[in-house]
């Protein structure tokens, strides 16, 4: 319904029926044929309460049903032609069987099959599913997989969607046609009528978290309501995190439907296209095959440095470098998007002699065009693909062969499937490895064989790594499982899930303010014994949009713990992220 608030109009829901009040009330300026579902409003709730945000907020997440649209008669039949391995039969009965459970599966081992026996069965039942994928890996094949299956019955749900095709999958939502809905975050919040299953596919993707208030992890509030809707839920990845390997019973699902074999070769080198890379692009192009190129650094380069004085090219709004734009001719941040004209001279010592560090995607498409004149090169990253359409295009660009080499960020491993490539090759292990994150080594570890994931699905592949820490890599490359045995070890008693975490940021324009209050806050938490305080201080990012940033970081074992200290302590400009996944 539409209230007026201060001169402003404001959406707003009844919760409850009351007494009216002794004070004199604005009239409500209309109301609409909406409502939200019981298990909706304990979703709502929970979110209010865990991540501590305001209950219109967790709302605000969440379509209502509408009461009066015409329900369609739909049939529950559908063709059954999706006939699964015993292997991958016994998976299905395995994840049958527990409330939560996790799909540990290779690339290649089969997962999706699996997912959509699953939704047969449920549909069959007159039971319909939600179908989660990180944002970037929501691909056209996926969509594509789906609609060829499952016909209109199937709707894809995600932000680049225009207000037709938002329109178009309501209506199908809302009239009960829609019996599988496949999208990011937003699409476990759409009204589904006898919801049966839900499906988190790559569970491990930080892309479930949400950057801004409510800061909830679209995995989490799966499996919560999975259990007030009486309902499975299934966690899919081939690299699990430690969190869902160490909760929930996993099936492992081994080996793929690809007969071909990977080779991994280490190079010791700093973060470049070195000669090793380049002959075996060669070899590679020689052949008529592809090859991807995989950097965890958008635009050119990270940084510009002065050679001669040391001075950086900070944002004068954020504490963080400037990556260089060479197409546009410009120093762009990447976080509040401020941008200048890239600079012909230091503006410190006036030397020219400017220096950039850390490879980006656009630089190494521009080295590899002069090294490759022949070849068609393609940047994949967010700076060039920024519409479903241009996904599209350049994924069939590339598997059509009109595209030779593929340069791309963390886009490359979203799930995507590529027929033809024989070289995969991944820069930035180092860097990642080096991350302050208590997740670094499981970051850096699941990109790599992410990426690796993509090759070799025709022919035999070689996957090219750069890193000083080739003992690493090598000790777990083909076996994960053990990797995440060997990782329990180091988070005992320090990390999640054996501990809970909370990051608290304080931000102003006023330093000092944020300061103050990040102090403030600090002294009552400390004198609390249930709850541990970490550390608190500056952000390793002191400074975004132009507002100074604090934060305090706490640790207990329980989120009860926190909530209640959190409650007991809170101050006025403390911005509470439960179960932190960004600590830079």
């Amino acid at each position: 319904m539409g209230v007026s608030l201060r001169g402003k109009r404001y959406e707003a829901a009844i919760l409850e029926d009351t007494s009216e009040p002794d004070f004199t009330t604005s009239d409500i300026l209309d109301t609409k044929e909406s409502v939200y579902a019981k298990e909706q409003l304990l979703t709502a709730e929970f979110i209010a309460g865990y991540y501590m945000c305001s209950l219109g907020e967790a709302l605000s997440l969440m379509l209502p049903y509408i009461s009066n649209i015409q329900k369609t008669p739909s049939s529950h039949n559908i063709p059954t032609s999706i006939e699964l391995s015993k292997q991958q039969n016994k998976a299905l009965g395995f994840l049958q069987q527990h409330p939560v459970a996790l799909l540990f599966g290779d690339t290649g081992s089969g997962k999706t099959e699996i997912y959509m026996k699953y939704f047969e069965q449920m549909i069959a039942q007159g039971k319909r599913c939600i179908f989660l994928m990180p944002e970037i890996s929501l691909t056209p094949q996926m969509a594509l997989r789906l609609e060829e299956h499952f016909g209109d019955k199937a709707v894809m749900w995600h932000s680049k969607l225009t207000p037709l095709q938002k329109k178009k999958a309501l209506h199908q939502i809302h009239s009960q046609e829609a019996y599988i809905v496949a999208g990011p975050r937003s699409a476990l919040f759409l009204p589904l009528q006898d919801l049966g299953l839900i499906v988190v596919d790559e569970e491990h993707d930080d892309s479930y978290k949400a950057s801004s208030r409510p800061r909830y992890n679209a995995r989490d509030i799966a499996i919560y309501m999975g259990k007030i809707y009486k309902i499975p839920v299934v966690l899919g990845s081939a690299t699990p995190s430690l969190s869902s390997y160490v909760k929930f019973p996993s099936v492992r699902l081994k080996g793929g439907y690809f007969s071909s074999t990977k080779e991994f070769v280490y190079e010791n080198a700093v973060e470049g296209i070195s000669q090793t890379i380049v002959d075996n692009l060669r070899d590679t192009l020689k052949a008529q095959e592809q090859a991807i190129v995989f950097i965890p650094t958008r635009a050119n380069f990270k940084y510009l440095i002065c050679k001669d004085c040391g001075h950086t090219y900070e944002c004068v709004f954020c504490s963080v470098g400037m990556s260089i734009h060479q197409k546009s001719n410009a120093l762009k941040c990447h976080y509040c998007n401020y941008t200048q004209v890239i600079p012909q001279v230091c503006p410190k010592c006036q030397s020219s002699a400017l220096v950039s560090s850390r490879i980006g995607t656009a630089e190494a498409v521009l080295n590899l065009q002069e090294e490759f004149k022949e070849a068609k090169i393609e940047q994949f990253d967010r700076d060039v693909i920024t519409t479903q359409n241009k996904l599209k295009k350049a994924l069939k660009r590339f598997n059509d062969k009109q595209t030779d080499i593929l340069v791309g960020t963390q886009m490359l491993s979203k799930g995507h499937d590529y027929h033809g490539v024989t070289l995969a090759v991944v820069l930035g292990m180092d860097n990642m490895l080096n991350m302050s994150d208590y997740r670094a080594r499981e970051k850096a570890l699941s990109s790599l064989l992410q990426v690796a994931g993509r090759s070799g699905r025709k022919k035999n592949a070689k996957v090219i790594v750069q890193t000083f820490n080739e003992e690493f890599f090598k000790t777990y490359v083909d076996d994960y499982e053990a990797f995440l045995e060997a990782e329990k070890e180091f988070r005992k008693e320090l990390y999640p899930p054996y501990k809970k975490l909370c990051r608290v940021l304080f931000s102003h324009k006023n330093g000092l303010k944020a300061q103050e209050q990040m102090h403030k806050m600090s002294d009552m938490l400390q004198s609390l014994s249930f709850i541990e305080v970490v550390g608190s201080g500056k952000c390793a990012l002191e400074k975004i949009a132009n507002k100074y940033r604090f934060e305090i970081l706490l640790r207990a074992d329980k989120s009860t713990d926190i909530m209640k200290a959190l409650r007991m302590c809170k101050v006025d400009l403390a911005e509470i992220d439960m179960d932190p996944i960004e600590f830079g």
